[in-house]
């Protein structure tokens, strides 16, 4: 039996080894060590430390070189510690050391993941009320949440069963439902005291929304058939040129007010109405950082050129940076301003005749769930102003956002309610805790 070859196999199991704390200043840079850490890998390696503890030691030579660890040191060093765990690496020669430097690099990058249990494991982590970012993975919040996203059904989400709710409303004015995180009030969003209201101290990173276009839904975008579409409260073909800029200016300053600095907002407007919408974020203090394109699938109304697209102004609040989870697909996402999606035509047409009563300019909820995911992270908010049946709530439900929504019609904000109580099986509830069932319940009593 070969003890020597036994005992070296054992390496440090043979000999007991003790994990000391040595001063960071004693340790030295191995003068061969071929792995490089950028900037950016030594901040998460020092984030993951900081939440977990230093929990791997720096192993070393008996010179006090450091054979595994370069990276941890940094890190420490950028954390303001002056101490770290080592274990030294006696039993191994000059050449070995210089061997295992290598190896304890290499073999690590010829590993896989399993990517449905790493998705399902980061999604179960995002839903727990953590003690520290779930960055401190390793893994950058872009990438968390496209692979949390690979686990989502690839089924329609926008050709359920609901139409414009029937009959009396529920909801009045000055009500406020919760819809587990997400908050809808029905309200005026051009009223400061409202917005104050629903945010309280909070603000929104990012904005997706889809004002009126100051266009009557009559003619314009009901046709003559069954299908008739409800007109909105304002901005509905009654204001001129300046007063509908005014409009899109004052929503657009409540935006800005409780948007975080450099969050984007993206309102959604028609070719009738590029110049008002332009005049209206210059004058909110808006940055215009790009302008995109929904391409549909089939053209709307129209005699000359049937119109088959929308447009998207993306705004900028302010002069910060603002948060970018494209990087040119860096994790897996590959955009362009230009969006292709089925118009509300042919998704309505999967639906019932209610879905297709359901809002005169629906926009597919995965257009909207696609946007915010562009440029904000998980558990961030979403303001919509104008959130009509829901559809920026339902798209910040499926990719792990919070909706806060202001609507003035009631009967839009109780489609929007029934709407995510289908999608999710759960209960919305008045701010005094009472269901939304229950308070139809009530209400149609005190009618009746």
């Amino acid at each position: 039996m070969d003890t020597d070859n036994d005992d070296n196999r054992m390496g440090l199991l043979a000999g007991s080894p003790q994990i000391v704390l040595v001063p960071i200043s004693d340790l030295k840079p191995h003068p061969r060590n071929a792995r490089k850490h950028s900037r950016a890998q030594i901040k998460a390696i020092g984030k993951s430390i900081d939440a977990f503890g230093f929990n791997a030691p720096v192993l070393a030579d008996k010179d006090r070189n450091i054979l595994a660890g370069h990276g941890r040191v940094e890190a420490a060093k950028h954390l303001g510690l002056s101490q770290v765990p080592i274990i030294f690496l006696h039993h191994l020669s000059d050449a070995e050391a210089r061997a295992y430097m290598l190896a304890d690099n290499k073999l690590t990058d010829r590993s896989t993941w399993d990517n449905a249990t790493l998705a399902v494991q980061l999604k179960e982590l995002s839903d727990l009320a953590l003690s520290f970012d779930i960055d401190a993975t390793g893994f950058e919040l872009p990438e968390i949440d496209f692979r949390i996203q690979s686990l989502e059904e690839t089924g329609s989400l926008d050709a359920d069963d609901f139409g414009l709710a029937d009959g009396q409303p529920v909801s009045v004015l000055g009500d406020i439902w919760n819809l587990g995180d997400h908050r809808i009030l029905c309200a005026s969003s051009l009223d400061p005291s409202a917005l104050s209201c629903l945010f309280n101290d909070e603000r929104a990173s990012a904005t997706f929304t889809d004002p009126p276009y100051n266009v009557r839904i009559d003619g314009h975008v009901s046709g003559k058939g069954a299908i008739r579409h409800r007109e909105f409260p304002m901005a509905t073909g009654e204001m001129s040129e300046d007063e509908f800029v005014a409009f899109l200016t004052g929503a657009l300053s409540g935006i800005c007010q409780h948007t975080v600095p450099g969050g984007l907002v993206y309102i959604c407007m028609d070719w009738r109405h590029i110049s008002e919408a332009l005049t209206a974020g210059r004058s909110s203090g808006c940055e215009l950082l790009n302008l995109c394109v929904w391409v549909k699938s089939n053209g709307g109304m129209g005699s000359l050129y049937r119109s088959r697209h929308e447009l998207i102004f993306v705004f900028k609040n302010g002069s910060g940076s603002h948060l970018n989870n494209i990087q040119l697909g860096r994790f897996g996402r590959n955009r362009t301003n230009v969006w292709n999606y089925a118009g509300s035509n042919a998704f309505a047409r999967k639906g019932t005749k209610r879905n297709r009563e359901l809002h005169p300019t629906v926009k597919p909820v995965l257009l909207v769930a696609d946007a915010i995911q562009d440029s904000t992270n998980r558990n961030d908010i979403i303001f919509d102003p104008f959130l009509g049946s829901g559809t920026t709530l339902l798209a910040a439900e499926r990719v792990g956002r919070r909706c806060y929504g202001i609507e003035l019609d009631p009967l839009y904000v109780d489609t929007a309610v029934e709407r995510w109580q289908r999608m999710t099986g759960r209960k919305a509830h008045s701010h005094l805790g009472e269901s939304f069932a229950f308070l139809r319940s009530r209400r149609s009593a005190a009618i009746g």
